[in-house]
């Protein structure tokens, strides 16, 4: 008998091997168990099990004399989820030659979406050499004739994926029409009522919290105030608080993730559920082709009143809606401000915020006030931190540049030219973590349905990537309206001095400037008995 590399070496292509090499033929077989699959109740319908599978296709691949490579296997995963670990690794073993044939029970077991057929089916796995089969509805790639039906098979799978999606989006909308929960975990303050499905009951323990909060804001405490007095008390924050209570399973991925934090607190004080309204729907799917989820309109949220007993009475609701109303200080001219996610705490990495104060607009980190031992706190005026970053721009130009020569010597066009190609670069990259974004927001989704995130966790962390898709599409069209400024430059040309003396010597520091110079700023607590505050430029030149 050959050793295995031999036997690897003496295969032939699938579909010209011949009879007598059956037995040196290695499968995969490749089970797979989805949420619809347990809904059905004929004990005759064996897809209903794994093991029902595996034996099935262990027993088939025995008759025909085939080796069973491995058993790869899903459960609980959908057809159309292409992310599912074990269909992944049968792709890349597939990819590396590690078998010969792909065994299934049916073909949508693999995928229901035609285009993952007609890729990976009728398209790489011939050119991998690999067999594909099926047995229930005799699929099979060594048979040219029933190319036809692999095909029809696959639009069957795809017209059954959208009348589901259709069937469980009527399903869930009629629930939230009718004030029924759908989460898989109550929101912070109720739990679920186990003898009335999609009711929710009030958790005591945390209803004391969140009744405290309200008060203490209806009193005039802030939000990083109520944070902190919180987190000094040790009462753990609701994501923290359902992990104790075992509804959440994971754990926490960064520091002070188990603390209560401003941003918390404010979701908190907006919610109408804790008045007795159930409110869903704040997302929704874009396709039943993808998981990604995207914010929908306040008007196309489902609310329904008195679903529910409330936490918070009308009284002391109103109270805080008007405080909170009276507290807003939105931006006035909506644009970024010209250190938004440039400058970080030395401390703990956390983003600083804009605050103003007596005229005075200044960078706070976030974690500075809501726990003692939470982060030194960084904290710098935007004055200060502009005229430092001003002064070394300066510094570096009178060092290192000869105005005459540089007049002479660069090109107007070149160096707005350059300019063009960064910022087609920024925006390539902008674009990209768009796709990340959204990419994320599907894994997240993905989470919920596995019952790792609860439908309130779930919407908390939905609601940051809406932020951040929010901000990535902010930038885009700030760079691409400075973008359309340097082709109109191109066109209409400048003097070379006046252009280079805005880029190299500036009076005032721009967005512009900072997104084109700096990748980030490192802010330090200010030094004990000085004035000094630790900066630390990041630069990109």
């Amino acid at each position: 008998m050959g050793t295995a590399d031999q036997r690897n070496g003496a295969r032939q292509n699938v579909s010209g091997r011949n009879a007598d090499s059956a037995a040196d033929m290695r499968a995969a077989v490749y089970c797979r168990l989805s949420e619809e699959d347990r809904e059905k109740r004929s004990a005759s319908e064996d897809s209903a099990s794994i093991q029902n599978q595996q034996s099935m296709l262990l027993q088939y691949a025995a008759r025909q004399g085939w080796e069973i490579y491995r058993i790869y296997s899903d459960d609980d995963y959908a057809g159309a989820d292409r992310s599912r670990p074990a269909f992944q690794q049968l792709l890349r073993d597939a990819e590396a030659r590690h078998f010969d044939v792909i065994l299934c029970k049916t073909q949508s077991r693999f995928t229901r979406k035609l285009e993952l057929v007609e890729k990976y089916i009728h398209g790489l796995f011939p050119l991998w050499g690999i067999r594909f089969v099926s047995i229930v509805d005799n699929a099979d790639t060594a048979n040219k004739g029933n190319k036809k039906s692999r095909q029809i098979n696959g639009l069957v799978n795809e017209w059954y994926l959208e009348d589901m999606s259709e069937n469980i989006r009527s399903v869930l909308t009629n629930r939230r029409e009718n004030g029924l929960h759908i989460g898989s975990t109550a929101l912070y303050g109720y739990r679920k009522d186990p003898e009335r499905k999609g009711h929710l009951l009030i958790d005591e323990e945390a209803a004391a919290v969140v009744r405290e909060v309200f008060t203490l804001f209806a009193q005039g405490m802030g939000k990083s105030a109520i944070a902190r007095l919180l987190n000094d008390r040790g009462i753990p924050n609701p994501t923290e608080y359902k992990r104790q209570k075992g509804l959440r399973h994971s754990q926490p991925k960064r520091k002070n993730s188990t603390l209560w934090k401003y941003a918390a607190i404010a979701d908190m004080l907006e919610n109408e559920m804790y008045i007795g309204t159930m409110v869903q729907g704040r997302y929704g799917s874009v396709s039943y082709k993808t998981k990604q989820n995207r914010p929908r309109p306040r008007e196309a949220w489902y609310r329904v009143e008195g679903t529910h007993e409330a936490i918070i009475d009308r009284e002391l609701w109103e109270r805080v809606r008007l405080l909170r109303e009276q507290r807003a200080k939105p931006f006035a001219s909506g644009s970024v401000g010209v250190f938004s996610r440039k400058a970080r705490c030395a401390s703990c990495g956390y983003a600083l915020r804009s605050t103003k104060s007596k005229g005075r607009r200044y960078l706070t980190c976030p974690n500075r006030h809501v726990a003692t031992n939470a982060c030194d706190g960084a904290f710098i005026s935007e004055e200060r931190l502009e005229n430092a970053i001003l002064a070394e721009l300066l510094r570096f130009t009178d060092a290192y540049l000869d105005w005459d020569a540089l007049e002479r010597g660069v090109s107007l066009n070149g160096s707005l030219d350059a300019q063009r190609a960064y910022l087609l670069k920024r925006i390539s990259i902008c674009e990209k973590k768009a796709q990340e974004c959204a990419k994320a927001t599907r894994t997240l989704y993905l989470d919920k349905v596995k019952g790792i995130l609860s439908e309130s966790d779930y919407m908390e962390f939905a609601q940051e990537f809406a932020h951040e898709k929010t901000r990535l599409s902010d930038a885009l069209a700030e760079m691409q309206a400075e973008l359309a400024e340097t082709e109109t430059r191109i066109t209409a040309g400048e003097s070379h001095r006046e252009l280079l003396r805005q880029y190299t010597a500036p009076s005032r520091l721009t967005r512009e400037l900072v997104e084109q110079f700096i990748d980030h700023i490192d802010i330090g607590r200010r030094i004990s008995g000085t004035r000094n505050v630790p900066i630390c430029i990041y630069w990109k030149l």
